[in-house]
């Protein structure tokens, strides 16, 4: 009987897996994405100069609206070629291994040959599904080799019953990364072209940076109409018996709430106070509730540790995704 293969992201949670597993498992790393949509580089088809001579001739034969019709034709299929989409037809995508993956992939497709089963045990999040699955299209073979294992803790415990229960690849994570991908490549393939021919060369578009730019400026919008009105409040400081001074606020005269919106209505304010006796004649006391603070998500984590330790994002999920490889704490990544 042979072993089974398990592929995760990282080689710092192969090593850890691995020492759980035991013999009967090669758990190795894809250290990340292995295919994707084209880079630049690799976007490029390869020039056929005597082609490219023979079409440049048929070109200048054309008429001036056949010329126009080709030209837009050929910018629309650079541009496709480019994104790695064709929205036109079914949103077929052009995956390609990434450039400096060669030999992660040679490597897992030697080991996947024979293996009995591979368990694709990448992380549990939508980008996780998908890398999953690219490496199921990517070694290829039955569907019933492959088996889907999640965790949400690197502990013995916690791997020893995920492999006792496969599952099988949630297809709709796969399709919510691949809609945020393709809208990646959309907006800033084709919103961006239309920022330069419009307002200035050089600008960039993006499916979070546009709305967040939107966000910033519907916010700088509003402080700049916003009108300041005046107002004044008045505070006392109070001795007590023993001497101790306690602060009190103004709230209300005459059963109508104080705020005056000059300084002379507030100085007629001070005057009635000054040289007067103070009773406490009623006091009301209101019970409270303190509840521990609840588990950090990803958002709330990186804003503790903006505030209370200095750090960037960047540096905030590069100890948070250390920290979960080494077991300390649960995946750190949540929607």
């Amino acid at each position: 009987m042979g072993k089974s293969l398990v592929i995760v992201e990282s080689p710092a949670k192969a090593k850890t897996i691995n020492r759980y597993l035991g013999s009967d498992y090669i758990v190795k790393s894809s250290v990340g994405h292995v295919r994707d949509l084209p880079t630049g580089a690799s976007s490029r088809e390869p020039v056929d100069p005597k082609a490219r001579a023979k079409q440049a001739a048929a070109t200048r034969k054309m008429s001036p609206e056949k010329k126009a019709e080709y030209k837009e034709r050929k910018a629309r299929e650079q541009l496709i070629r480019r994104m790695g989409i064709d929205p036109e037809h079914d949103w077929q995508a052009d995956y390609q291994i990434l450039p400096g993956k060669e030999k992660v992939v040679a490597e897992l497709k030697k080991i996947a040959d024979k293996a009995d089963s591979i368990y694709l045990a990448t992380d549990l999040d939508r980008e996780g599904e998908a890398i999953a699955w690219h490496l199921k299209e990517t070694l290829g073979g039955a569907d019933g080799r492959f088996k889907r294992v999640v965790f949400n803790e690197i502990t013995k415990k916690a791997i020893q019953q995920a492999f006792a229960e496969p599952g099988q690849l949630d297809t709709n994570r796969v399709n919510a990364q691949q809609a945020r991908r393709f809208l990646d490549r959309v907006v800033g393939f084709m919103v961006s072209p239309l920022l330069w021919e419009k307002i200035a060369r050089g600008l960039s578009a993006g499916r979070v940076q546009s709305v967040a730019v939107k966000l910033v400026v519907e916010r700088e919008a509003e402080i700049r109409a916003f009108q300041p009105v005046e107002y004044w409040t008045l505070h006392a400081d109070l001795e007590t018996g023993d001497e101790d001074t306690v602060r009190f606020e103004v709230r209300s005269v005459n059963g109508s709430h104080y705020r005056p919106d000059n300084r002379d209505d507030s100085d007629k304010a001070v005057a009635a106070l000054n040289g007067e006796t103070y009773v406490v004649s009623d006091r009301e006391d209101t019970p409270t509730q303190s509840k521990p603070p609840k588990p950090f998500i990803t958002s709330t984590l990186q804003q503790a540790a903006s505030t209370r330790l200095g750090f960037s994002v960047k540096k905030t999920m590069m100890h948070a995704q250390r920290l979960y490889e080494a077991g300390y704490i649960t995946y750190m990544r949540t929607d």
